[in-house]
């Protein structure tokens, strides 16, 4: 547990304001958002059934939150770590097309998560996903997409600015691309973040493109979830965050696997058993739609646009008391 308190800091908004902030930003991104990328908002679940393979694996150590129930005796629940894999087999049950796609509420914990200014076990985001072609499982898809996403953000920047001029955090105007061979090409004697928080610096906002995958040194980049993206046309959209002095990560998204990535990805972490469950004979055989998707942190993007200090003050989530008492020694006020 590690927590940044910046000199002098000033919150602008009261936490009544901070609120009332929350909501503005909350409806009117998803609005944009939605209508920017032609998504359809979905109700989506809390948690699924172990059984079916839906639940998000993270890194592959973090352990979800489960459960059994008294009516499904012998059926273990998970508290969802995001909806990354439902998204897509919603996709195919509810009919949608090329060109289509759905957005939610995506709320989760994430018990093993530590604690800082930016991660907390409570998750919230937008979690999205949007049918494509197998023709469009292309770099520049890829990279069109995350312009809207930039685009949106930006025009967040504008309304919010309209709203609370003197609470707006200011974000750059271009978006940079990069991948994480590149990064280390450059920077090999550092590590991975470190070489996040020197492009982010250098560009203001980039997008950090293909991870999960091993690198020419052998060392992975961050680990992903071999199941849903396609290491090598996914990223993060992450911008230089001057409050904190380091990186912020708004989104990790990417083009989803097909039969022949995802089987190529569970061989190389060892984890072809996962071939065995539901989500992934659908995969396998071609039974769901080729997508694109991602994540959009509801919390981060209120923290962005309002230069806040800690996530804490966007959210209401468990905190140690002794972080709450030193946040509140710095002006900084936790819900």
């Amino acid at each position: 547990m590690h927590t940044i308190f910046p000199s002098d800091y000033d919150p602008k908004l009261t936490v009544r304001q901070t609120q009332e902030a929350i909501r503005y930003i909350r409806e009117t991104f998803q609005d944009e958002f939605g209508k920017q990328l032609n998504l359809s908002r979905v109700s989506a679940p809390m948690m699924v059934d172990r059984a079916t393979g839906l639940n998000d694996n993270l890194n592959g150590t973090e352990a979800p939150v489960s459960f059994t129930m008294a009516d499904m005796p012998g059926e273990t629940m998970e508290i969802v770590h995001s909806l990354a894999k439902w998204k897509r087999a919603a996709l195919g049950r509810f009919g949608f097309q090329p060109g289509e796609g759905l957005y939610t509420n995506m709320n989760a914990i994430r018990k093993d998560e530590d604690l800082d200014n930016f991660h907390s076990i409570y998750v919230d985001q937008w979690d999205w996903e949007k049918v494509i072609t197998q023709e469009q499982r292309t770099l520049e898809t890829l990279q069109a997409t995350v312009r809207q996403i930039f685009k949106v953000i930006k025009h967040m920047e504008h309304e919010v600015w309209y709203k609370y001029p003197n609470a707006v955090h200011h974000l750059p105007d271009e978006l940079h691309f990069v991948t994480t061979q590149a990064l280390e090409d450059r920077w090999p004697d550092l590590d991975p973040m470190t070489r996040e928080n020197r492009i982010a610096q250098e560009y203001g906002a980039v997008f950090i493109m293909q991870i999960g995958g091993a690198l020419r040194s052998g060392q992975r980049h961050d680990g992903r979830a071999p199941d849903y993206d396609d290491w090598t046309l996914n990223g993060d959209l992450v911008f230089w965050y001057e409050p904190l002095d380091c990186k912020l990560e708004i989104s990790s998204m990417g083009i989803r696997v097909d039969e022949t990535a995802m089987a190529k990805q569970l061989a190389d972490v060892g984890a072809t058993d996962r071939l065995a469950l539901p989500f992934h004979q659908q995969i396998m055989a071609g039974a769901l739609p080729y997508t694109i998707g991602g994540g959009i942190g509801q919390s981060r993007l209120c923290m962005l646009l309002l230069g806040k200090a800690h996530v804490g003050e966007v959210q209401a989530s468990v905190w140690p008391q002794t972080m709450i008492d030193a946040c509140e020694e710095h002006h900084i006020h936790i819900l």
